[in-house]
């Protein structure tokens, strides 16, 4: 068990949950579904699988103290802050060259850490198969999620043939991954039963994702292979990271190696998994009422059916009267309000307002 690590991926801004998630404290440092943080529940559902002083965490360097202040049982040394976003595959290869440093025999898997999961068992079953199989064979490991409906919002992964059995559990081949799919496509995907969602979890060896890098992304891995060696001759991390993130390009795992490796294999996942991407997912963990209005928060509801309400702020009550589909969610300094079929685009709000420099404090 010593050789297995855990790495979470805590950047981003999470602008889709504006206004509650800001850039000071985005989206996975909140508790947007559940009591706890997101990242908070990512490090407890781990628990038993691997120790603490074995999982590491990626995010901004503005978020560093904010980790430490939710996660206190991690070590403050494998907190590591990016000075800028880089996307998930300048991540990734940030985490092999330190992970190796740690341990250069290590499985090490990189998580999200924003999903829901309330399936605490099933989940570390799952994620304890991946690993015996990147211990025993040279692949790039990921686990899919069984479609539940045709949604157009995920990446996709098609399963191949049966290649064996590790911790009870069957992995396939991968055939290939599909991108978001519209709606059609993602209705063939959902009848084929050979489809997964992406959910953006993967499990290998220093050596197989090393080779993948090289192979593939030689110029983003000859920057980040530079790390190490700084590091070993005394340079802070901060300045190091600070000199060779600008310099590398901007681009996701799935682009930079998966969609190219010819050795990925997939288990299905036997848990409950929801990306919780945009404010229109909580209803699926909020009760609802008899009328469909899921509610968080103070409020009045009169003949308004199908919306959702959050709000975060105390002594201000918020009153609906004939309306459905629609978004309301309040904080102490900005309201939004939005048809439900439009969460997806309130980026665009938050990119409206930074176009104004009035408009920055409530970003």
């Amino acid at each position: 068990m010593s050789n297995r690590y855990i790495v979470i991926m805590a950047g981003g801004n999470g602008e889709r949950f504006w206004p509650e998630s800001r850039k000071a404290l985005p989206k996975q440092f909140l508790s947007i579904v559940g009591a706890l943080p997101m990242l908070t529940q990512t490090v407890k559902r781990l628990e038993g699988l691997v120790e603490p002083k074995n999982i590491f965490v990626i995010t901004g360097t503005q978020h560093r103290s904010v980790v430490l202040d939710i996660c206190p049982e991690l070590d403050p040394e494998k907190v590591i802050g990016e000075p800028i976003g880089r996307d998930t595959a300048p991540a990734v290869a940030l985490a092999t060259s330190l992970v190796v440093r740690e341990n250069p025999d290590a499985v090490f898997a990189m998580l999200p850490a924003d999903s829901v999961i309330h399936d605490h068992s099933n989940f570390r079953s799952i994620l304890d198969s991946a690993f015996q199989l990147a211990e025993q064979k040279s692949v790039l490991v990921t686990i899919g999620i069984k479609p539940t409906h045709p949604a157009t919002g995920y990446g996709y992964i098609q399963k191949a043939n049966e290649i064996g059995t590790y911790g009870g559990e069957v992995a396939y081949g991968v055939n290939r991954f599909v991108e978001k799919p519209n709606l059609e496509k993602a209705n063939e995907y959902l009848s084929s039963g050979d489809f997964y969602w992406n959910a953006g979890m993967f499990v290998w060896s220093i050596d197989s994702i090393r080779g993948e890098f090289e192979k593939n992304s030689p110029n983003l891995w000859a920057s980040i292979s530079e790390i190490g060696p700084r590091l070993d001759a005394g340079e802070n991390i901060e300045a190091v990271l600070s000199d060779i993130y600008p310099g590398l390009e901007k681009i996701s795992i799935d682009y930079a190696i998966i969609e190219k490796a010819q050795n990925v294999v997939v288990f299905e996942s036997k848990f409950d998994w929801d990306d919780v991407g945009e404010w229109s997912a909580i209803e699926r963990h909020y009760e609802s009422d008899a009328s469909g209005n899921a509610i968080r928060g103070e409020a009045e509801v009169i003949e308004s059916k199908n919306n959702i309400v959050f709000n975060r702020d105390s002594g201000h009550i918020i009153a609906l009267m004939g309306v459905e589909d629609l978004i309301v969610v309040r904080t102490k300094d900005a309201t939004l309000i939005c048809k439900k079929d439009q969460s997806q685009a309130v980026k665009k709000m938050v990119q409206s307002l930074s176009k104004n420099k009035e408009n920055t404090d409530y970003l």
